[in-house]
């Protein structure tokens, strides 16, 4: 690879990747995918990709997913900050709302939502954010906090966009936007994203950029196809795909705090 990548969003502990983890990984450095940020969505998926994370010398986040959010206990904050006092967990999250298939009640969701968020700021660490059909309240929540993050896969609209960068967010943009058919809105967003404010992740196993050819049997997505990503982003913004790569690598040392590696 000519340029070298950090994919910022990967459910590595996702059942599809079991006994995987070695080749998804080492797949991912030969195609110049450089870290990975691998994402908690509940209490033994963080400790999970915690795991991962230390094994493979990558990046964690802890966090329950507002699907999840009906498994929160008491214990939730003291849970989170025991994972996130290792170095390698770089986020609360991912954390949100989805209003899209509801798998636990609003009110549970908006109430852990803000439980996490509030531990996010009294441990100054930035938030891995989750939004689908959910805006008005998500926007509404985070204006209660002083928080720092991401809001992973965006595929709202011009005024989510904008609400989410004057929130000082950075924007996760996924192989969505390579998808001919529902990409169409986000491919005419993405440059009116600020390009420092611009992080490539894959999702994986989700959302498998439709410009991938010939599709892999798996049909799941991997970090290895992340360039794919790259590649759309770069005709978008219509510069070169090293320049993506060195921005967003660079947005996401600058999010979390990190030192240039």
């Amino acid at each position: 690879m000519p340029y070298t990548l950090i994919d910022s969003g990967v459910n590595l502990t996702n059942h599809q990747f079991d006994d995987q983890h070695y080749n998804i990984v080492h797949c991912a450095k030969d195609a110049g995918v450089r870290h990975m940020l691998i994402i908690g969505c509940d209490i033994a998926s963080s400790k999970q990709s915690l795991e991962l994370a230390i094994k493979f010398q990558q990046y964690s986040t802890a966090g329950i997913h507002p699907h999840d959010a009906k498994s929160a206990t008491e214990e939730l904050e003291n849970q989170l900050t025991n994972l996130a006092s290792h170095d390698h967990v770089l986020a609360i999250g991912e954390c949100g709302l989805d209003y899209n298939r509801d798998f636990s009640p609003r009110d549970t969701q908006r109430s852990v939502f803000r439980r996490q968020l509030a531990l996010a700021e009294s441990l100054n660490l930035p938030v891995y954010l989750h939004e689908r059909d959910a805006f008005e309240d998500m926007f509404a929540i985070l204006k209660e906090f002083n928080v720092r993050g991401i809001l992973h896969c965006f595929t709202g609209d011009a005024n989510a966009l904008q609400s989410y960068l004057d929130l000082g967010l950075y924007i996760g943009i996924t192989g969505w936007v390579c998808d001919e058919r529902r990409g169409k809105e986000l491919q005419k967003l993405v440059p009116s994203i600020p390009i420092e404010r611009l992080l490539i992740e894959t999702d994986a196993p989700f959302l498998i950029p439709r410009t991938v050819k010939p599709k892999p049997k798996s049909r799941k997505n991997e970090p290895s196809l992340l360039p794919y990503v790259c590649q759309t982003l770069a005709q978008l913004y219509q510069i070169d795909e090293k320049i993506i790569a060195k921005q967003t690598t660079e947005n996401f040392y600058q999010l979390f705090s990190l030192e240039t590696r």
